[in-house]
């Protein structure tokens, strides 16, 4: 079949491009992500894959980054995003609006708490600190409403578009027949088929998951053959085309952590500190040496001195058989400075524990007593320099895609109400309101509180500067840098009703005043006119 043989000839050049980088996964896996190390081996069920491994750092600097990111970026426990519009006036203005949008925030919230999506965006994470690539598809479930599933790095394969954005993904997997046959029936081929006849259920067979934008597709047109992006299984064996169907949005979600752009593959933190790694594992299993060779060392004994075998153990008797008295048995010191081997370890340790970011995400955890809030705030603007460019990339390759078909599929199954009229032709824009978002913005705040430091003494010599300050705009600005509930806030028209009120307040009050004063006056006007009426 053509559409077949196209695409595995396409995949085929895919694999081809990708065999560079898989002996690298391979290496890292074994070192940062053991359970993950079958890129170019397959190991068996249950085997042991930390045996050649002597120093964890790398391992739990990892899980240190993975909980860290999705604790400060994609917390269950608070909101990360918000919708907003790019007409900012018109989202103040209707109230309506808002509480459309905040209802669909909440939706779209609650839905992905309700599903697999923490536990699969952790298992992201993993693989993304550890391989610089990771990748999450999302389908549709019946109980869930939706359903997240992380692919392991070696069953995917990827191509980006002229924009350097994926827009291809093949994935390669294994199924015994039995899950084929659950899946997909008779459709999954006469060779699944055969297996189950032949009361096989646990062998395996090889697919073949294509999804890619489709050329011929229609906007007018209906159909699963006709969506914008084409989704193609194949069981590989016999090259049988199981199903050709398709996708409102793209399914597959693959971040990068960094990227140059002459590759299609990202690179990560693990990348960066893996000579670290690989020196910090020898030194510890030369120090374990070491240390071994010190509480436990060799002897020296003189030649024929004794009868043999020696025995060493604790309350073993040994024969002399040298009438020399000075042939004894002796510890040999080998001189071995541990300390200075410890010393140097922990400073190799130290530089992989920076390039998985490990001392920004405990200092966000713990806070510490002795660091004030400046202090800290500092500390994590300095972190935020580096990580930064990655956050940017994770936001667009990675959450606004998952926020944007999670908003579609809620949409088109009623569980979103319609829009109000309002917002007929408006572009929705996500903005991440998380910890880590946050503090991206935290440059911002400290920017402005040290303009009113320098604009402070300013005021005392020349009041007039401050006319070039737009309080308004600092107060909303402040507020949505620090992630303040907008709900706090008063919209744009109440404000000018509150100052219009307050105005009129004190007018009415100067007129008070004002007749208080005339009255007075006239009062004491009358008393003077009859004073001098009766001297008169």
């Amino acid at each position: 079949m053509a559409l077949v043989d196209e695409i595995v000839s396409r995949f085929e050049k895919l694999a081809n491009e990708r065999y560079t980088w898989e002996s690298h996964w391979q290496e890292i896996a074994e070192y940062v992500l053991p359970r993950k190390a079958e890129i170019t081996v397959r190991r068996t069920p249950g085997e042991k894959r930390t045996r050649n491994l002597y120093d964890t750092t790398a391992i739990r600097a990892n899980q240190i980054l993975a909980a860290g990111l999705h604790g400060y970026l994609t917390s269950p426990g608070t909101p990360w995003f918000t919708l907003r519009l790019q007409d900012y006036d018109l989202m103040q203005k209707s109230r309506d609006v808002k509480l459309w949008l905040k209802d669909a925030e909440r939706k779209i919230m609650a839905v992905l708490n309700f599903s697999n999506f923490n536990s699969q965006i952790h298992e992201l994470y993993l693989d993304l600190g550890a391989f610089g690539t990771a990748c999450m598809y999302e389908e549709e479930d019946p109980v869930r409403v939706v359903r997240f599933d992380t692919r392991p790095i070696s069953e995917i394969y990827i191509a980006e578009n002229a924009n350097g954005v994926v827009d291809t993904v093949f994935r390669k997997f294994i199924m015994t027949a039995r899950q084929a046959y659950q899946r997909w029936g008779r459709d999954a081929g006469e060779a699944v088929a055969k297996a189950i006849e032949k009361n096989k259920p646990e062998e395996k067979f090889e697919f073949l998951h294509a999804v890619f934008p489709r050329e011929d597709f229609h906007p007018g047109k209906a159909g699963a053959k006709n969506m914008p992006w084409a989704s193609v299984y194949i069981e590989l064996s016999s090259r049988h085309l199981i199903s050709e169907k398709g996708y409102e949005e793209f399914p597959y979600f693959v971040p990068r952590w960094l990227k140059s752009s002459s590759e299609i593959y990202g690179r990560s933190p693990a990348m960066t500190a893996l000579p670290d790694i690989k020196m910090v594992n020898e030194m510890a299993k030369t120090i374990i040496k070491a240390a071994q060779k010190v509480v436990d060392p060799p002897v020296v004994l003189p030649h024929d001195g004794f009868l043999l075998p020696l025995k060493l153990t604790p309350g073993g008797i040994n024969y002399r058989t040298s009438p020399n008295p000075n042939d004894r048995v002796e510890p040999l010191i080998t001189g071995a400075n541990i300390p200075v081997g410890l010393n140097y370890k922990e400073v190799r340790r130290q530089a992989i524990r920076e390039a998985f970011f490990v001392d920004l995400f405990l200092m966000l955890a713990q806070r510490k007593a002795e660091m004030t809030a400046t202090e800290v705030l500092e500390r994590v603007e300095e972190k935020m320099i580096i990580l930064g460019p990655t956050l940017g990339r994770l936001m667009a390759e990675l959450l606004t895609p998952i926020i944007t078909r999670t908003f579609n599929i809620l949409s088109r199954k009623g569980i979103i109400a319609p829009p109000p009229p309002e917002l007929e032709g408006q572009e929705y824009i996500v903005e991440y309101v998380s910890p880590l978002a946050r503090a991206q913005r935290a440059a911002e705040v400290g920017a402005i509180t040290r303009l009113f430091l320098t604009v402070t003494p300013l005021v005392q010599i020349q009041p007039e500067v401050v006319d070039n300050i737009d309080g308004d705009r600092i107060i909303r600005h402040v507020a949505d840098a620090i992630g303040a509930p907008p709900e706090i806030l008063r919209s744009d028209d109440e404000v000018q009703a509150l100052r219009q009120q307050r105005v009129q307040m004190m007018q009415q009050q100067q007129v008070a005043e004002d007749i208080e004063k005339a009255v007075k006056v006239a009062k004491e006007a009358s008393q003077v006119k009859g004073i001098e009426e009766l001297i008169g």
